[in-house]
């Protein structure tokens, strides 16, 4: 659906049947999921509460929506089936909003009858509309308010009598959705521990992902361990396998297998993979989830994939080519494509032609001292990882090279203003 389209008015959508990347219905609209942001920003449209026809109501993001017209709402990826359950900083359009009181600038009082939504982005949608119904003066000596006509206005005519800008946990994670991950990372790390969590089970799940894989190990942690199991798991879920795969490793045991058990079977299978190898491996570093594309795939193709959203640059920079399964592991390592090489090929042309032939990959084995040579030799960001059966495996990207090489408490250190030469000194002394 094209960002350009006009909004719609979600009362439209109550009620229809919502269907799975295969074309079967599953359920049917109930309700929608928003986030209050910051002052002058719209609201988050999260995601839709689906009534499953197995009488479950769960939750589904709006990244998961294909498509929306007058009839149905199509869903792509696999659905997550766990009972859908509001969290403090969510508001529910139809549940919550409904029927509100609102005073418009121009002083109107008025009912909340109906909010439009509006695709902003690929997948990411936000309240732009209000439809209103204005409140009249009660007559004399009448107990009954008066109802007036319907009438439209932009969100932010009635923004500050909706949103709960009067508490603090709200206030504050408005203040952090504009923030990127190191910023709210940065947040956290200055809190108390109690604050800390409390904020964390306000957020959102991919933005405390996102920004969890910024903090400090211990702290890592200790914040995974004081929330919710199911919430815990979600964040895992939301994380990058390989980060996710290091914080397991330092939980306890049965914790860890725990969340393990409960995270969606295909995160938890790439994230056990991962923790079959030592630490200090392009096995331990790499991610599973590479740009990778069959020998038929053309430069258009590769284009497509790696200008996806969910692409970071460091992935972005290289394809590699296997036999089908395109999935690690994958079938026969054939080799890589620079993408710069790729904006370089007409369209028509097949990627498996321009592989760079000299680019040897890494063994899942390969130790932090080889890796990093290899990446200071090749001038590269992400390497090819293949096992012993020519299989790719992951890839490794520079910023997880780096982050081994560090010290361990690299990012605390940072967060606190501390240079390292004051630590030297310190230690002196």
């Amino acid at each position: 659906m094209s960002p350009q389209m006009t909004s719609i008015f979600l009362s439209r959508l109550q009620g229809l049947p919502v269907l799975d990347a295969s074309g079967d219905q599953v359920g049917k609209v109930r309700d929608f999921v928003c986030q209050f942001r910051s002052p002058g920003r719209l609201p988050r449209v999260k995601g839709m509460v689906v009534d499953l026809l197995a009488a479950r109501r769960i939750y589904v993001p709006m990244e998961r929506v294909h498509s929306v017209d007058a009839n149905q709402i199509a869903l792509a990826g696999v659905i997550d089936a766990r009972r859908f359950v509001q969290r403090d900083n969510e508001t529910l359009v139809f549940d919550d909003l409904f029927d509100r009181s609102v005073i418009t600038t121009e002083g109107k009082s008025a009912t909340i009858f109906d909010v439009a939504m509006r695709q902003v982005r690929t997948r990411q949608w936000e309240l732009v509309e209000v439809a209103l119904r204005e409140r009249l003066p009660k007559r004399p000596f009448s107990f009954a308010s008066r109802k007036g006509g319907v009438f439209t206005a932009p969100w932010t005519d009635i923004a500050s009598t909706v949103a709960r800008a009067d508490q603090a946990t709200d206030q504050k994670v408005a203040q952090l959705s504009d923030m990127p991950p190191a910023d709210v990372a940065r947040e956290l790390h200055d809190m108390d521990p109690g604050r800390r969590v409390e904020v964390a089970e306000a957020l959102d799940d991919e933005q405390l992902a996102d920004a969890f894989q910024e903090l400090p190990e211990s702290e890592q942690v200790s914040l995974l361990s004081r929330l919710e199991v199911e919430r815990a798991a979600d964040v895992l879920e939301e994380m990058d396998p390989d980060d996710a795969a290091d914080l397991i490793n330092d939980l306890p045991t049965d914790f860890a297998e725990d969340l393990l058990e409960r995270m969606e079977p295909k995160d938890a299978a790439d994230v056990r993979n991962l923790m079959q190898y030592e630490d200090l491996t392009a096995g331990g570093m790499m991610t599973p989830e590479p740009v990778v594309l069959a020998p038929d795939a053309t430069i258009a193709d590769a284009l497509a994939a790696v200008s996806r959203e969910d692409v970071t640059p460091a992935t972005a920079s290289m394809v590699f080519i296997t036999r089908p399964p395109t999935d690690t592991p994958s079938g026969r390592y054939i080799g890589a494509v620079h993408s710069q090489r790729l904006l370089r090929e007409p369209p028509s042309v097949m990627t498996a032609s321009v592989i760079d032939a000299d680019l040897q990959p890494l063994a899942p084995d390969a130790g932090l001292y080889q890796v990093s040579r290899y990446f200071a030799t090749y001038n590269l960001v992400i390497a090819p990882v293949v096992n012993a059966r020519g299989q790719l495996v992951g890839a490794v990207t520079v910023d997880d090279v780096l982050d081994h090489m560090l010290p361990d408490d690299w990012r605390g250190v940072q967060m606190d203003g501390i240079h390292p030469d004051d630590q030297s000194r310190e230690a002196d002394e």
